[in-house]
């Protein structure tokens, strides 16, 4: 094999939801070449993946990476956190729920040191997004969630939204906006809408996608990364050269564990476990973020129209609070009675029934992620610490949710569909009582973020800076949701996506000279 022959000039890691942007973006430049390391299999021919509705089936399969998380004093011990092994990542993956993350969420990220990452600078990246975003069509607003609707409309005098992108909002019910194609139910994934294109038109010699392929360790001279070293699917290790930048999109676990595996992170915890230190960074995996939610479940009095986009098409926001930038309440309402956690229990899962699940929009706990083995095969710890924040605010938050939630059921024009409330239940009334089963059944909505979060120089604990660079070292930059210093309010995956049409703009707008970042 000839010396040169795994050279380009950026080695993207991880063909997924910022990944597949990247790539797409800097092969629109014929004299560019770009080698994508992706761990799964391609999506392309696999109904199981490309057709939306069929995404519960995914979640612990062949193409879950199927992460535990630790022990949680406060919460569930165990929530299993999907990350996907697949052509696209978790837009393969995930319900595909579209938001641009609100005005606030932007400017947070601003305020935390991230300059030019304001709403006003973000705003345009959302018109550039490939992806087919279009409210949950007609033919898929099933009669229950429309009731539901309604009647949380009525319940609570939030306003009816039809098209949560329009603008922005801090409170209201409504369909939600998803990345789909309505006419066949296929995703419009990072893959669908920014590969597939190319790789079935063979019209990008310059793009190379390594499927089955695993990053295990970064390759660095000094302190710059020169690539990657891969293990292929036939086990096969081979080193994959950048001759200008490595762009790690490998996402909120995956990417710190690369960095960790590599050298690069808290000088101490690596010592420890005998991993050569070649770079001491302390802020790699910490600041794990999530979306932690619960569920209360209804049987209802019979079966539901079975038309549906994805099962939990409808959700609401409230803001509680007035002083809040943006809502801090969220319900997802599924058409399906949810109980995977509650059985645990002892609830028993009823033949027929809805879920609503609140969700806590800016979570105030903050948790970490750190490595147990020096060999890359094993699985990090994830220990988000759900609920550990100093005034349960967390927790408080889930409470008022299922009060809440109840005033919705008890609401027309839902309540006539609802036989009874199966968890946690009509005797669990007291905060106390409330707060104990919300926190022990409690899921998440699969939103890891944080964990390479960017900052400004002066932040010791960013580990990018504002121009997605890794702090202290040379021709690497992370775009991914590990990158996000705060979490945005709503579900994130399209600011994912606005992070890899910028990070493609800020490398196609500063080439590195001479190879350097």
């Amino acid at each position: 094999m000839p010396e040169n022959a795994h050279v380009y000039d950026y080695v993207v890691v991880g063909g997924g939801t910022a990944g597949s942007v990247i790539a797409s973006r800097l092969t629109e430049d014929p004299g560019v070449t770009v080698a994508v390391i992706e761990g799964g299999p391609s999506d392309i021919d696999r109904p199981d993946v490309l057709t939306l509705r069929r995404w519960l089936g995914l979640l612990g399969g062949d193409l879950d990476y199927d992460y535990p998380t630790t022990p949680q004093p406060r919460g569930n011990s165990h929530i299993r956190h999907s990350r996907a092994r697949v052509l696209g990542g978790c837009s393969s993956h995930n319900t595909l729920i579209s938001f641009k993350p609100l005005p606030g969420d932007w400017d947070e990220w601003a305020e935390a040191g991230a300059e030019g990452w304001d709403a006003a600078s973000m705003d345009p990246y959302f018109d550039r997004l490939r992806n087919n975003i279009v409210a949950v069509d007609e033919k898929d607003r099933n009669a229950i969630a429309r009731d539901f609707v309604e009647a949380a409309q009525d319940a609570l005098g939030v306003p009816r939204v039809e098209g949560f992108n329009k603008k922005p909002f801090h409170e209201g019910v409504g369909f939600f906006d998803l990345a789909y194609h309505p006419e066949d139910n296929k995703r419009s994934s990072a893959s669908v809408a920014y590969l597939h294109p190319h790789i079935e038109a063979g019209d990008r010699p310059n793009l190379t996608i390594l499927l089955e392929s695993w990053a295990y360790r970064l390759e660095l001279a000094g302190t710059r990364a020169t690539g990657v070293h891969v293990r292929t699917k036939d086990g096969e290790e081979i080193l994959v050269r950048a001759g200008r930048e490595v762009l790690v999109c490998a996402g909120a676990v995956d990417t710190p564990r690369l960095l960790m595996h590599s050298g690069i992170g808290p000088k101490r915890d690596l010592e420890a476990l005998g991993i050569p230190v070649v770079h001491d960074l302390p802020g790699v995996g910490e600041n794990l973020l999530d979306h932690p939610e619960s569920v209360i479940v209804w049987e209802t009095d019979g079966p539901i129209p079975e038309n549906s986009a994805m099962d939990s098409d409808a959700g609401l926001f409230l803001r509680r609070d007035p002083e809040s930038p943006g809502p801090d309440l969220m319900f997802h309402f599924y058409q399906i009675p949810f109980t995977d956690n509650p059985e645990r229990l002892g609830y028993e899962k009823p033949e027929y029934g809805v879920s609503m699940t609140p969700n806590i929009p800016k979570p105030r706990s903050r948790g970490r992620l750190y490595l147990t083995s020096a060999d890359p095969a094993v699985k990090p710890a994830l220990d988000f610490r759900y609920f550990t924040d100093e005034d349960d605010y967390d927790g408080n938050t889930l409470v008022d949710g299922i009060k809440i939630a109840r005033r919705i059921a008890e609401t027309e024009p839902l309540r006539h569909w609802l036989k009874r409330e199966v968890c946690p239940g009509p005797r669990i009334t007291s905060d106390e009582e409330l707060s104990a089963y919300a926190r022990s059944v409690a899921h998440t909505v699969y939103h890891p973020a944080g964990t390479c979060r960017m900052g400004a120089e002066a932040d010791e604990l960013a580990v990018v800076d504002p121009e997605l660079r890794v702090r202290g070292l040379t021709g690497i930059r992370i775009a991914d949701a590990s990158v996000f210093p705060t979490m945005p309010a709503v579900n994130p995956m399209v600011g994912v996506l606005m992070v890899g049409e910028k990070a493609a703009e800020l490398l196609v707008r500063k080439p590195a000279p001479g190879g350097d970042a």
